[in-house]
Order: C-alpha cells, then sequence, then structure tokens
C-alpha cells in the first residue's frame, strides 16, 4: 500500500470479567495465548492467525457500560465489529453451537456468520468463496 500502512497488528476489548473472556476466546474460539508483559492491569493477548495478528483483552473501566446490549443489533454486521477470516466456516457454526453462542448469517449472502463475545462486542466470521484469497490475503470489498 502507498500509505504506509502495512496491516493490522493487534484489536483490544474492553472486558469486565477475563476468565469468562478466556472462557469464550480460548474454549469456543481456540484462540491461543500470547505471552503479555505486565502492563499494570489485568488482561490478555491472544493469538489471530497465522501473520502474528493478536487480539488485547483488557480488563478496564468501559464507558460503553453504561449502553444496555438491548440497544444493540441483533446482527452484529450492522455494528462496529472484528472480521475474522476462517478456513472452515462449519466448524467455527459447530463450536458455536455446542457452546451455546446465539449468531447470525450474513445477510449478504456471503459465506459468514456473526456472534457477540460475553462484553457484546460483535465478531464477523467469513470463509471466501475465492481460496487463493485466503492463501494470499487478498483485499476485497464485500457487504455485510
Amino acid at each position: 500500500m502507498g500509505n504506509g500502512i502495512v496491516g493490522v497488528d493487534h484489536v483490544s476489548f474492553l472486558v469486565s470479567d477475563l476468565a469468562r473472556s478466556l472462557h469464550f476466546y480460548e474454549g469456543v474460539l481456540q484462540l491461543p495465548r500470547l505471552a503479555r508483559p505486565d502492563l499494570g492491569f489485568p488482561g490478555a493477548w491472544l493469538a489471530l492467525g497465522e501473520k502474528g495478528q493478536a487480539l488485547h483483552l483488557l480488563v478496564l473501566p468501559d464507558p460503553r457500560s453504561a449502553v444496555s446490549p438491548k440497544t444493540l443489533p441483533e446482527h452484529g454486521g450492522r455494528d462496529q465489529h472484528m472480521a475474522l477470516q476462517v478456513s472452515d466456516l462449519d466448524a467455527v457454526r459447530q463450536r458455536l453451537d455446542k457452546a451455546g453462542v446465539r449468531y447470525t448469517q450474513s445477510r449478504s449472502g456471503r459465506a459468514a456468520l456473526f456472534c457477540r463475545d460475553p462484553d457484546h462486542h460483535a465478531l464477523e466470521f467469513f470463509q471466501p468463496t475465492d481460496s487463493s484469497r485466503l492463501a494470499e490475503g487478498s483485499i476485497k470489498s464485500s457487504n455485510v
């Protein structure tokens, strides 16, 4: 890219209960935990994929906690969200089903689904239909 941005390093989510969040991210989604330095507050870092990206869970006050989850869109694609490319969407669906996690299908017709984590962050899981996109990581835009 000519703008100097070369990729995404990490995404941070504020969480209220680290053990509950780790149960979801490590247990249900099977994200491996990474080493994390002592930052003076609780948290955890988890690996996202094979290119060094990470999810940082931060146990810090969340100014959005006053927002009722009932006011959030049911479909996470209509909310701010993190999209994760997966190689087997059915396997993700099975893990979510087994854990009793509610999700919605993509409304664009893509092979994608949306759910919320225990702190109501919206997550998208999508499986590219073009296998070269998965292997090469090429960028294409799509509807939610």
